[in-house]
């Protein structure tokens, strides 16, 4: 029996869009939510393999009123309008299910429901099957032996569909599909404001249509007084709104007589246009779609053999080092292997070179047996300052070949940072990087097999897929190197791909000038590392686990008994039932204790402060006691923590294995972690901060003349704003006031609010509304550029620093309002933080290149946020403390000064 699939567009958009929410909020890269068009097609296609219906049909309401708009102002009054996220999605979905030749029907007048009724009634009138997919449960009325209502549903984060014939109805229900009709003239529906009988509810009206069948018997047995089953109220009730009921009956019955032209022929399955719907899911990054249909065959493309041959060289042959020196140019990407040395210390080293010959097409590939001779023979090369280096993740490998003695130069290129320029939110792996600036997909290169060969008379090739069931008996087989030619293929073709894209958004200086100089700079800062003294710090450890038992035994005296301080559900019964605190918040598994909560019980018990104490000693032990003791070298007696310049979205640097950026600084003990970091005998700190280098920045961008005035003539910038929020003169402010005002200057522009600020100062609401209220209309230039950069953002869908460092925000779209504020927040503080961490980094490399120049005996260590750190020896300290002085406050020229503030120490904690 031939079968159609008729689907109630709307409704599935619907439940779409809001089955794919939160984290999973997708967008393409220009901020086009996509959403609701991903799901609906995965509900759709499941469906359709499911079913494998003959004639499909998608039906959409228009926003002309309908007959029941007429007969009922208030029908569907209630709802809100359509999110702008869905209403932008709507387009999309239709132009996707016309390139796959699904009829679209639409019917001025008349809703969705109305159309799949119609149709459902032309077909099976024909004796065709018929499926209803459909979020709406209003569709059941349509139910027959052979009509089916498909419900998607979402469980367990998978879509899974509910399907209600004739028989599913009655056994849920106990009435007829057509009689839910009935059920709904007296129940109502809330969702589409259909009034019903006031005080009748499903059970009631599921009752009495189960003894009287339908509206019209329900009244004349009323009007015959043979209403048995109806008393009281409820009686009153029906009979009082016998015209709402027939009217919400009205309202609820979907029209099986609309007068559309489509007949089901016109309905058949067709084969798609599948160059427009592969063209529109490369558009949407729909790639799973994509491979799942195949339509990556479409592409017109050379084969994979055609793509590039790899060649197996070996190190002894000097041709390959001669054609890179005579081209000047080294495209190569290094196989690693994992070399686990501890729990928390991983390190990789190199097994394989591939190396792209792109002028030839050819991937020369070096298994590397002997790290030893292979460095031997391409230190030269890597060496080179002639020679440019174009790679991915060079950092690591700039660290790697360091450690065997090889310094990599001329680092010009780097794809990792080429994609993290053009989009700092989107994952920049090669994977990502080729497919959506190459359209090329490396998994599927790597799954297929290749069985023809391209061997050429007098030279060894090897396919790029070829089958691998002869060499694998070779004892030295590296099945990475087919993965890995293409990682460098992929290298090789994003140079100009992405340069030009770099170009086109102006961020090509910001990737030349200062990411790809910052390479060499991190990572020389991770193979400088910083001296620890693991005495000492075993030391602050055992001081540490003292106070920790002390506070163990106070706890448990406070609390009346031991018990287990780190379970949540322990420590909440002891707080919220035998100590009786006020419960603030629970959750599933029992009382929270999160840090929150016990910030607000402080005033209730002495317990409450030991806790809090408790566990901030027990992070600071298990976190930078126990935590760094496994990252100390033991070769060097130094940490070498990674520094990233491809993790952050507004530029900033981050460090991991370890995190030196986070070393606590609230709590004393916590500082004294910084005086295990030393340098080594003869040599001395210098460190160097920037003094409010984002309210300067703030100033520079947004004009604003009191701020202006403030850093020209060197003015407390917090007191500033005290003395005009406050109306005091600048030297009758007190600490106190200082603070405050310093909480808003730094808060301002990462979108602090009124309660943000009450909770901070610990001032009301309305007190802290009105101190913002205050400062702004006193620094008016920084509201201007507040209101302006949010406007300007929302209209671009990106926000830039000072040079051009871009950040898409599709977030400012939403309709949800916590998404809005947060894009708000971002924008604002984007260019602020933002352009503050290009200065840190033009700085840093300046700084890195005058040390080299001068031949002083000091090196970069440390970055963290505004504060640079340089080992020097004893004699040279004078002039390094001068350079990096001047090289840090020459970094850009604004509106107002850049200043920084040296110190010298013997430690890190003594140069703070």
């Amino acid at each position: 029996m031939s079968k159609l699939l008729v689907v109630d567009g709307n409704s599935i958009m619907n439940r779409a869009f809001y089955g794919i929410m939160g984290s999973r909020m997708l967008t393409t890269k220009d901020g086009t939510y996509t959403n609701a068009v991903y799901g609906f097609l995965s509900i759709i296609f499941k469906v359709i393999e499911e079913i494998s219906p003959n004639y499909i049909a998608v039906a959409f309401d228009l926003k002309a009123p309908t007959a029941r708009h007429k007969a009922y102002e208030g029908y569907k009054a209630n709802r809100k309008g359509m999110p702008n996220e869905l209403a932008e999605q709507m387009p999309i979905i239709k132009d996707i299910l016309r390139a796959m030749n699904i009829s679209i029907i639409e019917k001025e007048g008349y809703e969705a429901d109305d159309i799949l009724g119609t149709l459902a009634k032309k077909a099976e009138e024909d004796s065709i099957e018929v499926t209803i997919l459909s979020g709406d449960r209003d569709t059941f009325q349509l139910a027959t032996d052979k009509v089916t209502i498909r419900i998607p549903r979402t469980k367990a984060g998978k879509t899974e569909v509910d399907n209600f014939d004739r028989k599913k109805i009655l056994e849920e229900y106990g009435v007829e599909p057509k009689a839910l009709i009935e059920v709904k003239g007296l129940m109502g529906d809330s969702s589409d404001n259909i009034p019903g009988v006031p005080g009748v509810g499903e059970k009631t009206a599921l009752n009495l249509i189960k003894e009287y069948k339908t509206i019209e018997n329900l009244y004349k047995a009323l009007d015959e007084g043979t209403a048995t089953i109806v008393k009281g109220k409820t009686k009153e009730k029906i009979v009082e709104n016998k015209e709402l009921a027939e009217l919400s009956r009205f309202l609820g019955t979907i029209n099986v007589e609309v007068p559309i032209n489509e007949e089901i022929k016109d309905l058949e399955v067709k084969e798609w246009d599948k160059k427009e719907v592969l063209n529109i899911f490369k558009e949407l990054n729909f790639n799973r779609f994509i491979d799942r249909f195949n339509l990556n065959e479409l592409q017109e493309k050379k084969k994979n053999s055609e793509l590039f041959i790899i060649k197996d060289i070996d190190i002894s042959d000097e041709n390959i080092i001669n054609k890179i020196k005579k081209q000047g140019k080294l495209i190569y990407y290094f196989g690693k292997v994992i070399d686990k040395q501890s729990k928390n210390v991983i390190k990789k080293k190199i097994k394989s070179i591939n190396i792209l010959d792109i002028e030839n097409e050819e991937v020369y590939y070096i298994k590397i047996k002997d790290l030893d001779e292979f460095l031997k023979k391409f230190k030269s090369v890597l060496e080179d300052k002639n020679i440019e280096k174009y790679g991915y993740s060079m950092n690591e490998d700039y660290v790697m070949l360091m450690e065997n003695g090889v310094h990599l130069s001329n680092i010009v290129y780097d794809a990792e940072i080429a994609g993290y320029v053009l989009n700092p939110t989107s994952k920049s792996t090669i994977q990502n990087l080729a497919s959506e600036y190459l359209d090329i997909d490396i998994e599927e290169y790597i799954a297929q097999n290749d069985s023809e060969s391209n061997n050429k008379a007098g030279d060894e090739q090897i396919n790029l897929f070829d089958e691998l069931s002869n060499s694998q008996k070779q004892e030295e087989i590296d099945i990475d190197k087919y993965k890995n030619a293409m990682y460098v293929y992929c290298i090789g073709m994003l140079i100009s791909k992405t340069l030009d894209k770099l170009k086109e958004i102006n961020s090509l200086d910001l990737f030349n000038n200062i990411e790809m100089p910052l390479v060499e700079v991190l990572a020389q800062m991770q193979v400088n590392g910083m001296y620890v003294d693991k005495e000492e710090l075993v030391q602050i450890g055992d001081k540490l686990k003292k106070n920790l038992e002390t506070l163990t035994m106070e706890i448990h005296e406070l609390g009346g008994e031991d018990f287990n301080i780190n379970s949540t559900q322990q420590l909440g019964k002891i707080l919220f039932e035998k100590l009786n605190l006020p419960v603030i918040k629970k959750t599933k598994t029992g009382y929270s204790t999160d840090v929150d909560i016990l910030e607000k019980l402080k005033k209730y018990h002495p317990i409450i402060e030991k806790i809090l104490e408790y566990r901030s000693l027990m992070k600071l032990n298990s976190t930078y006691v126990e935590g760094l003791l496994p990252y100390i070298n033991e070769k060097t007696n130094r940490i070498h923590s990674f520094f990233h310049q491809t993790i952050t979205a507004t530029g900033r640097i981050s460090s991991t294995e370890p995190n030196l950026q986070n070393i606590p600084t609230r709590i004393e003990l916590g500082k004294q972690l910084r005086k295990v970091f030393k340098p080594k005998e003869g040599y001395i700190y210098i460190d160097a901060d920037y003094s409010q280098v984002e309210l300067r920045v703030l100033a520079h961008i947004s004009k604003d003349e009191n701020m202006i005035q403030a850093f020209l003539h060197d003015e407390d910038v917090h007191k500033q704003a005290a003395s005009k929020v406050l109306g005091i003169p600048i030297d009758e402010v007190t600490k106190e006031q200082r603070s405050s005002a310093k909480a808003v200057n730094f808060g301002i522009v990462y979108g602090i609010s009124d309660f943000g600020l009450s909770e901070q100062l610990g001032i009301s609401r309305k007190e802290a509304k009105k101190y913002i209220e205050q400062y702004l209309e006193k620094y008016n230039g920084i509201k201007q550029f507040m209101d302006d950069i949010v406007e300007e953002t929302k209209q671009k869908g990106y926000v830039e620093t000072l040079f051009h460092r871009r950040r898409y925000i599709p977030e400012l779209s939403s309709n949800n309002y916590m998404v809005r504020q947060f894009g708000a927040r971002a924008a604002m503080n984007t260019p602020i933080q933002g352009t503050a961490a290009d200065i840190m980094k033009i700085a840093m490399i300046n700084v890195f290149k005058k040390l080299k120049e001068k031949n002083l005996d000091a090196q970069i260590i440390l970055q963290v946020h505004d504060e640079l750190i340089i080992e020097c020896n004893i004699k040279d300290k004078e002039e390094v403390a001068k350079l990096l002085k001047e090289n840090m406050e020459n970094a850009i020229k604004m509106i107002v000064p850049l200043k920084v503030e040296t110190c010298e120490a013997f430690n890190w904690y003594d140069a703070k």
